[in-house]
C-alpha cells in the first residue's frame, strides 16, 4: 500500500495501535504455567474488544488468532496446549486488520530467569530491527534495509534467517513489494516510493540460516538449530525518513 492522503494514514495508525496495544498487552499476561492457547485467547479478546480481526484467520485460515513461537519454533507457531515455563523464548506475532486496514507487529520475549546470552541475543534483535528502519525513506534503495541490519549482525557475530522476509503491508497483510530482504542482497534494485508501506523484521540468530517446515505445516523452526528473536514493525516511508505505526498507546 502506498498512503496518499490523511484518511488513509489515520486508519493505518488505528489498526498499528491495536496490534501493537494487544501485543504489549499479551506479554503482560504472560506467565510460567500457561499454555500457548490461554495466551492465545488474550490476544483473540484484545482484538474483538477493538473491533479488529485476526489477520493470520482471515486471510490464511490460521488456527489461532496470533502467532506464538516459544523456544526453538522461530515463528508462525500454532497456539495450543505447550506449556510456558521459566527461562523460555517467546515470539508474539500479532497481526489484524480493521475498516479494511492491515498492521502486522511481533516481538520476542524473556520469560525469567534467562541466560545471559539470550539477553544479549534480545537486545541486539531490537537494535537490528531499528537499524533496519533507519535505512527507510522516500528513494532510498530497500536492499538498504538487509545490507544495513547484515553489517550489524556480522560485526556483533550474528546470522540471519534468510527466508523469513519483510513485506509489503496495508490494505492486505503480504501485498506489493513482496518479500523484502532482511539480509544482504547485491541484486534488488528497487527504490522506496514515498507512503510505502511496509513490515522491518530481521530475525536474528546466533546460527541458524533458514527456517525449516514443522509437521504442523504452520510452525517454523532454525536450520541448523540455533536461538532466534525477531522483532518487528510497520512502517510507512516518508521524506523524513519512516514513520512506524505500530506502537502502543
Amino acid at each position: 500500500m502506498t498512503i496518499t492522503n490523511q484518511d488513509e494514514l489515520d486508519g493505518l495508525k488505528e489498526i498499528g495501535r491495536i496490534v501493537a496495544n494487544t501485543m504489549r498487552d499479551m506479554a503482560k499476561a504472560m506467565e510460567p504455567g500457561m499454555t500457548t492457547r490461554e495466551l492465545d485467547e488474550i490476544g483473540r479478546a484484545l482484538l474483538e474488544r477493538e473491533g479488529a480481526v485476526s489477520a493470520p484467520q482471515s486471510s490464511y485460515d490460521f488456527p489461532g488468532a496470533t502467532c506464538i513461537s516459544v523456544n526453538e519454533e522461530i515463528a508462525h507457531g500454532i497456539p495450543g496446549g505447550r506449556v510456558i515455563g521459566a527461562g523460555d523464548l517467546v515470539n508474539i506475532d500479532v497481526s489484524a486488520s480493521k475498516n479494511g486496514y492491515f498492521a502486522d507487529t511481533g516481538a520476542t520475549y524473556r520469560v525469567a530467569p534467562v541466560l545471559p546470552s539470550l539477553d544479549r541475543l534480545c537486545r541486539d534483535g531490537k537494535r537490528a530491527t531499528q537499524i533496519g528502519i533507519a535505512q527507510v525513506s522516500s528513494n532510498k534503495p530497500l536492499a538498504g534495509i538487509g545490507n544495513a541490519i547484515g553489517r550489524f549482525a556480522e560485526k556483533r557475530g550474528y546470522t540471519l534467517i534468510r527466508n523469513l522476509a519483510s513485506h509489503g503491508v496495508g490494505r492486505s497483510l503480504h501485498e506489493y513489494p513482496g518479500e523484502i530482504a532482511t539480509w544482504p542482497t547485491r541484486h534488488d534494485k528497487r527504490r522506496i516510493n514515498k507512503g510505502l508501506v511496509l513490515t522491518v523484521e530481521p530475525f536474528l540468530s546466533t546460527g541458524g540460516h533458514w527456517a525449516a517446515d514443522g509437521d504442523d505445516g504452520w510452525t517454523l523452526y532454525s536450520d541448523p538449530r540455533a536461538p532466534v528473536v525477531q522483532y518487528e514493525h510497520t512502517v510507512v516511508a516518508t521524506d523524513r525518513g519512516a514513520l512506524v505505526v505500530t506502537l502502543p498507546g
